[in-house]
């Protein structure tokens, strides 16, 4: 053991009743408290951004491909999936592709009345995630040059619509020439994402529907869904499809789709620099506050100790040794803290959310090892940084005036 460790033990204590004690118990409290907040900030905001990012693209895939001249409204321009597109999109980086197509209807039954989209799949299409959110019922099984009638509703339109499963539901659709037409179709599953925008609006049923109400070929569709092998290269794998495929498509990540929500994602990375900004700030001034009254305190000390023969470097570590270490004790209190509460909401879901307004119905949680780690080293080298600049008094302590008052 060095002297610096051997005087710092001796002269240091949590448990004495005294000034420096005292002070040194509230900055560990006020680390663990700011490590803890910390923590579960990074940790809600994390889950919060995956999970509502893996909801959008979940149900619109993270790149799609439609005909470049399309419009605002929601009738598509058709274009035509052939050997050639399928050619040119045969990329590594591309999973899966599925042919999609959307059209406007109204929902009618004898008490009320719908504005909604129908996605209509065709017979290949990857249900895994609606599958997983299907709250009712089951998903359809479509067949290829066959017309299905079976739709999945979601849970928000079956509630306003008083539609459950089993029941025939009629829903009309506006041609070219501005008839009326109408198609009666069954509801054989009901889902429940928990987005809002997409929940109020999309039915899914057979592409082939879509194609006779449009009168289009057999080979032609809305848009082309692809999903990728890494989200967090989505912008240049766009720009690769972007410039591979014919002059007459255009393609589009989720982002671009839904801006509002990714915006509005963007926006919470600030309120936890915020939060962390803060945090740091607040335990950084009671640390530096806890180690200038050790110092004032100890003052006689420090002019025994350079009355001895000890260097300023020596005093300095020894300070700075039993302040690294206080700030050790109220780390591993606040990660105890933070990612106990963490867990604990994590499997049991104790604050709720109003889906209306934040698309989940609990507040969530994702850690991540290498985040925690970082925030962990970051903040440490951070605050002992931050002591070192009370430690600058000690070089001022003159032996002769401070040892009288011993």
């Amino acid at each position: 053991m060095n002297a610096a460790t051997f005087i710092s033990k001796r002269i240091f204590s949590l448990s004495k009743d005294n000034l420096s004690s005292t002070v040194m118990r509230i900055a560990v409290t006020s680390v663990a408290l700011g490590i803890a907040i910390m923590l579960i900030s990074i940790a809600v905001v994390v889950g919060f951004k995956n999970q509502i990012k893996d909801k959008v693209i979940g149900f619109v895939a993270p790149i799609h491909i439609q005909a470049l001249n399309q419009n605002e409204s929601i009738e598509e321009t058709p274009f035509l999936y052939d050997s050639v597109l399928n050619a040119r999109l045969d990329k590594p980086f591309i999973t899966e592709m599925h042919r999609t197509a959307d059209k406007a209807g109204i929902i009618k039954t004898d008490e009320e009345i719908q504005a909604v989209v129908l996605k209509g799949v065709d017979y290949d299409y990857n249900w895994s995630y609606i599958g997983s959110h299907i709250v009712q019922g089951t998903i359809p099984q479509y067949v290829e040059n066959e017309r299905s009638n079976d739709v999945v509703i979601s849970n928000i339109i079956a509630h306003k619509m008083k539609l459950h499963v089993g029941d025939p539901v009629r829903i009309w659709f506006v041609d070219p020439e501005m008839k009326a037409r109408g198609r009666k179709f069954n509801v054989v599953g009901i889902y429940e994402t928990g987005l809002q925008e997409c929940d109020e609006r999309y039915l899914y049923c057979d592409l082939n529907q879509i194609r006779r109400l449009n009168g289009w070929d057999n080979g032609e569709i809305g848009h082309l869904e692809i999903w990728i092998d890494n989200q967090e290269l989505i912008d240049d794998y766009n720009n690769q499809i972007y410039y591979s495929i014919p002059t007459n498509l255009v393609s589009y990540t989720a982002m671009e789709s839904y801006p509002n929500i990714f915006d509005w994602l963007e926006l919470q990375d600030m309120n936890v620099v915020i939060i962390i900004a803060l945090m740091l700030l607040v335990a950084g001034i009671t640390i530096i506050s806890m180690l200038l009254i050790i110092i004032l305190e100890r003052t006689s000390t420090i002019g025994l100790l350079k009355a001895m023969g000890a260097s300023n470097g020596l005093i300095r570590s020894i300070f700075l040794k039993r302040s690294c270490r206080i700030l050790l004790i109220g780390m591993i209190i606040g990660n105890i803290i933070g990612i106990g509460l963490c867990l604990v909401q994590q499997h049991f879901n104790i604050i709720s959310l109003s889906p209306e307004s934040y698309y989940l119905s609990a507040v969530p949680i994702e850690l991540n090892i290498w985040y925690i780690l970082a925030l962990n080293v970051g903040t440490l080298i951070l605050w002992i940084l931050m002591l070192l600049l009370p430690t600058m008094l000690i070089n001022n302590v003159r032996p002769s005036k401070s040892i009288r008052f011993e």
